[in-house]
């Protein structure tokens, strides 16, 4: 069994907006990307989202979630969700890998995002975020 791990975030802007992404495949998720070399999981996350989208964002090490998931036979891929906050810079996409992105209310965003267990991360960590903060 062959092991994958991506990290990214749940980035939420001041409008209490939610970024969503459009992969070439298809899919609507979370900037994220695999771990290269001896990055840490919020480099990982950090890196990806400046590659896919051009921001720079504040990573919320307390709001890590986990989701685990089968890309392909004989592979399990864990990914590592952080929430970033605070982004700057103007959003230039990855054009090798991002067609569109989306600054969603949390409710649109469960329209829109793709995989349900994507659905499920972000209601249970974006949750914790509002209940937690100040």
């Amino acid at each position: 069994m062959n092991k994958e791990k991506s990290c990214g975030a749940i980035i939420i802007n001041d409008k209490d907006e939610i970024l969503i992404i459009q992969h070439k495949k298809g899919h609507w998720a979370f900037p994220k990307g695999h771990v290269e070399n001896n990055e840490t999981e919020i480099e990982t996350a950090l890196r990806e989202v400046k590659e896919e989208t051009n921001l720079d964002i504040k990573i919320l090490e307390q709001y890590k979630c986990k989701t685990t998931y089968s890309p392909k036979k004989d592979t399990v891929k864990d990914v590592i969700y952080f929430i970033g906050i605070n982004p700057t810079g103007s959003i230039k996409m990855q054009e090798e890998e991002v067609i569109q992105y989306k600054w969603l209310k949390i409710d649109e965003c469960y329209n829109v995002l793709t995989y349900d267990n994507d659905k499920k991360l972000l209601k249970d960590i974006y949750s914790k975020y509002k209940s937690e903060k100040i």
